[in-house]
């Protein structure tokens, strides 16, 4: 277990913002998180849990504790796999699909960890994680006893879950289970798959080459984090009434939109940002992608707080010009 002091918090941000907490505590256990419930307990002090801060903007210090998961390892147990919080998200994919396990492959490089999966409910081109979890473990901070919830017990939404709102630094997560389908059905609808599987004119669709697919499509628009600090996607897809979409429909015929169900629609953020003309600005040392407008980048020494500035200007734009509040998807802090 770890237990330092004034710590950086640089490299566990994928934004790249330069901040410190006054502790940091990293469990690698069942056993390890129970003792760290007790000393966050003992503390007294504000903490919060953070995962490879792949979904975090930090606009200040941290004047409390920092909760980090170390807990690897990958155990198959049938259909079921068990993960340690502290893996790689990506990594377990990888896992899987060398293993002929199926139904994680469109979801390859999403950045993060296992535990923050099952917080935040990832999800891309139309699969969320909260169809394969089956299982969280996890140790309630309030007792030290050891907890396991159900997929229902989670009560998960798009890119939400319990664990975002009444169980909010409730609870230390240390492993999910996941559901996996030893028979694979391609999910090719959502998004550009289709054509791009057309375009390199492949016939035999395997996960494999799914996943690659995937990665290739992520890689191409969205920029290496270590390179320019990002938090991939900044904003959550609105979901509008039908009405509503209607309406903007017939003024732009050309709007991307997915059908949610039959009073809802959803509109992807980074089409109603770029056409605000937002993709490739800058305001000052933040900006956004030049090749996917839904990204917010450091352009470097930028602080957290002049990303929240843009964030808050494109916010404005999008409401003015289409009537539609559209929501972070990452967590500020």
């Amino acid at each position: 277990m770890k237990d330092l002091k004034d710590y950086s918090l640089l490299q566990h941000n994928t934004f790249g913002i330069s901040a410190r907490c006054s502790r940091f505590l990293e469990y690698s256990s069942v056993e390890e998180a129970v003792c760290v419930a007790a000393l966050l307990r003992a503390a007294g002090q504000p903490y919060m849990m953070i995962g490879q801060g792949s979904n975090l903007l930090l606009t200040q210090d941290y004047h409390g504790i920092v909760v980090h998961s170390a807990v690897k390892g990958i155990k198959p147990e049938g259909r079921q796999v068990v993960c340690g919080s502290g893996e790689l998200w990506d990594d377990v994919v990888a896992w899987l699909v060398e293993h002929h396990l199926y139904g994680a492959e469109n979801l390859s490089l999403i950045p993060g960890e296992v535990g923050a999966s099952a917080v935040q409910n990832i999800g891309a081109y139309g699969v969320e994680v909260k169809d394969l979890i089956s299982d969280v473990e996890a140790v309630e901070i309030a007792t030290g006893r050891l907890c396991h919830f159900s997929n229902a017990d989670c009560r998960y939404g798009y890119r939400d879950s319990r664990f975002k709102h009444e169980w909010r630094n409730a609870y230390l997560i240390t492993h999910v289970t996941y559901m996996m389908e030893t028979t694979y059905s391609p999910k090719l609808a959502y998004g550009n798959i289709r054509s791009e599987l057309e375009h390199r004119q492949v016939t035999d669709v395997t996960a494999t080459n799914i996943r690659q697919l995937i990665i290739d499509i992520r890689r191409a628009k969205l920029p290496d984090p270590t390179v320019t600090g990002n938090a991939g996607s900044f904003f959550m897809n609105p979901v509008v009434p039908r009405q509503q979409y209607e309406t903007l429909a017939a003024e732009y015929p050309d709007m991307p939109h997915y059908t949610i169900d039959e009073d809802h629609e959803k509109i992807p953020a980074g089409w109603l940002i770029d056409q605000c003309g937002w993709k490739g600005r800058k305001l000052g040392r933040a900006g956004v992608h030049d090749r996917q407008a839904l990204v917010l980048v450091n352009h470097g020494g930028a602080t957290g707080q002049e990303i929240v500035t843009l964030c808050h200007t494109i916010q404005s734009d999008v409401k003015a010009k289409f009537g539609i509040d559209i929501i972070p998807e990452v967590n500020i802090v």
